[in-house]
């Protein structure tokens, strides 16, 4: 290498370490997402080797975290003891004990019961985010502060941490504190004022369009977050709603009233819905073995790539299967201390493997 070359590279790393927080260079989370062992192939996934916790519910938040685990990443879910995800129970239609809608937006996680009311389980999940690369919350603002899960917590004690959260409104402003539904949200942004027969009233879309936006969005902004860490060494605090992004996804719709004064109004449908053959074509629908409702089938992973293939999913989970498996294999506990864990109810076992 010559002397001229050397000293560019010399340079060019002075530079960028001005952006590490001191004694960080070494830090093992910057190198996380890059310490997967290659599977062969080019099958190695975009994010192989990243730990996601996800505190999500419903629709937005779990469709967020299902699409970084088609992409490789190890998603944890937390989930009330009993209960579970709301979505569980939302039915019919059932597939066996699971409702559809909870199996369509859960594949590729792994699920643990933790009680978050009881302070042994609120230290559990912040232990969790000490090892974890990302975490995603749709709590109202404010909540997890009270629990001690705040960005502000956590990213003392782990700084590393990339901590999305999903509101209705955003963090903060008059609406803030409110919470967020598709609904609600999707007829404050305009989008139900645009949607129906042109001479009839608003409709709401057959489907959570502003729930999936907002999930689409929260999804580039953590692939966005991370690439950023690669740059600072840090994590930092997304704040994802529904309201900004249904109102970004109006576009030129949104344009016309702001530039030219043009209000939007209701097309209607010059003619029906089809089924195309191209979704067969383009492996749209994805089907798995569920541990307790059998085979199911959900809509598959929108995007392909040409260098790794999706490969076989991991069923939607039932409510604590994984809980043992995390704390033994993530966080190390010793058998003794998963046995208090469970003895107190702090957590919880499924008793499928």
């Amino acid at each position: 290498m010559s002397g001229s070359v050397l000293t560019r590279v010399v340079s060019h790393l002075s530079r960028t370490s001005r952006f590490l927080p001191p004694n960080k260079t070494r830090c093992a989370n910057i190198r996380r997402p890059f310490t997967a062992k290659p599977q062969g192939g080019g099958q190695i996934r975009p994010l192989d080797g990243v730990k996601v916790l996800d505190l999500t519910r419903v629709l937005a938040g779990p469709f967020a975290t299902m699409i970084l685990g088609d992409l490789g990443a190890e998603v944890i879910k937390v989930e009330r003891p009993g209960s579970g995800d709301d979505t569980r129970a939302w039915g019919p239609p059932f597939v066996g004990e699971e409702s559809a809608y909870f199996l369509s937006v859960n594949r590729n996680k792994k699920s643990i019961a933790v009680d978050l009311k009881d302070p042994e389980g609120t230290k559990l999940v912040t232990k969790l985010a000490k090892v974890c690369d990302v975490l995603v919350e749709n709590y109202l603002p404010g909540k997890l502060n009270e629990m001690g899960l705040g960005y502000e917590e956590l990213s003392k004690v782990a700084p590393q941490l990339i901590y999305c959260s999903i509101t209705g409104y955003g963090q903060t402003g008059p609406e803030s504190h409110k919470p967020g539904y598709d609904s609600i949200a999707s007829a404050v942004s305009g989008m139900m004022h645009i949607t129906g027969p042109e001479d009839g009233d608003p409709v709401r879309p057959g489907v959570a369009m502003t729930d999936l936006a907002t999930g689409l969005y929260t999804q580039g902004a953590v692939m966005a977050a991370l690439l950023q860490r690669q740059k600072t060494g840090r994590g930092l605090h997304i704040d994802c709603n529904l309201l900004s992004s249904q109102v970004a996804c109006l576009t030129h719709i949104a344009a016309n009233y702001l530039n030219a004064g043009i209000e939007a109004s209701r097309w209607g449908t010059a003619h029906g819905s089809i089924v195309p053959y191209q979704v067969a074509h383009n492996g749209l629908i994805l089907e798995m073995d569920h541990p307790t409702s059998g085979r199911i089938a959900v809509p598959g992973p929108a995007v392909r790539f040409s260098s790794f293939e999706s490969g076989n999913p991991m069923p939607p989970p039932v409510i604590g299967q994984h809980t043992v498996q995390v704390l033994r294999d993530t966080l190390g506990y010793s058998d003794d201390a998963i046995n208090q864990l469970l003895a107190s109810r702090t957590v919880t076992q499924n008793k499928v493997q």
